[in-house]
């Protein structure tokens, strides 16, 4: 039988499978790929704690926390937002890059930004938002993406912060889940 954790995002429980990421770490893998109502959900309780942050543009990375800024960004009316892929496409000749080295990852990823969304990011204020937060390296590479685009990070915002991430006291989370 699968081990489980009970994790609680704001009056919902949810069952997060534990997944060994190495002989040492356990992760309560949390994945919102193809989970509308909890998606949704997400998004809802993560724009009533951003709706008083000023933030011009959102920023996310690619895959699973790209569904939740999309919601997220309906839910408080904007238009646009921006996304740092993990693989250079062929359009994005033109834009700029950042290392990340991610709990989940074992390698050290390169995140892009395209001409397009770093223009969007020139001089705004900005809300970078992920899933979950653990060791922060991700967040750290789109922190430097804001700043190598001329934006200022205004907010950064997830729905659970992992471990130490909980008590970082500079990124607003719906929940808290340990290392295991």
């Amino acid at each position: 039988m699968e081990e489980k954790y009970a994790v609680n995002i704001c009056g919902r429980e949810e069952l997060l499978p534990i997944i060994a990421i190495n002989d040492s770490v356990k992760i309560a893998f949390f994945n919102l790929h193809g989970n509308v109502g909890l998606t949704e959900f997400c998004a809802g309780k993560l724009a009533e704690r951003l709706k008083d942050c000023p933030f011009d543009v959102i920023l996310t990375a690619e895959s699973k926390g790209l569904q939740l800024t999309h919601c997220l960004a309906r839910n408080l009316g904007h238009d646009y937002y921006a996304v740092a892929r993990k693989s250079k496409k062929l359009y994005m000749r033109d834009g700029i890059q950042s290392k990340a080295q991610s709990i989940t990852t074992k390698e050290v990823q390169t995140m892009y930004l395209s001409a397009f969304d770093v223009a969007l990011l020139k001089n705004k204020r900005v809300a970078i938002v992920d899933d979950v937060v653990s060791t922060g390296g991700s967040l750290s590479a789109l922190e430097n993406l804001v700043e190598q685009a001329g934006g200022e990070v205004a907010v950064k915002a997830t729905v659970l912060a992992e471990g130490e991430a909980a008590r970082r006291g500079d990124i607003v989370f719906l929940a808290e889940i340990p290392l295991l």
